[in-house]
């Protein structure tokens, strides 16, 4: 992977993050910075699923990648925010 490549995913992961964030219900308790960095991680994650089930390059836009990476980093905000409160 080239340093674009690695620049673009951060950039996507930020927007990740955020979406996630927003699809969970309620108020998150966690920062801005964990957000980004689980969406950050829900990208790189949901490119290799999206890969290992095919859907990764289709003509277009790859609505199915960024669903899946919107999906992860919904978990990824609402697992963080669990942990957090018990704490």
């Amino acid at each position: 992977m080239e340093i674009s490549g690695i620049i673009s995913a951060i950039l996507i992961g930020i927007i990740i993050g955020v979406l996630g964030r927003l699809v969970v219900p309620g108020r998150q308790r966690i920062g801005i910075l964990w957000t980004i960095l689980v969406g950050i991680v829900a990208a790189f994650i949901g490119s290799g699923i999206a890969a290992a089930f095919g859907v990764a390059n289709t003509k277009g836009v790859d609505w199915i990648e960024w669903l899946i990476q919107i999906g992860l980093a919904a978990v990824g905000v609402a697992a963080l925010d669990r942990v957090k409160v018990r704490r």
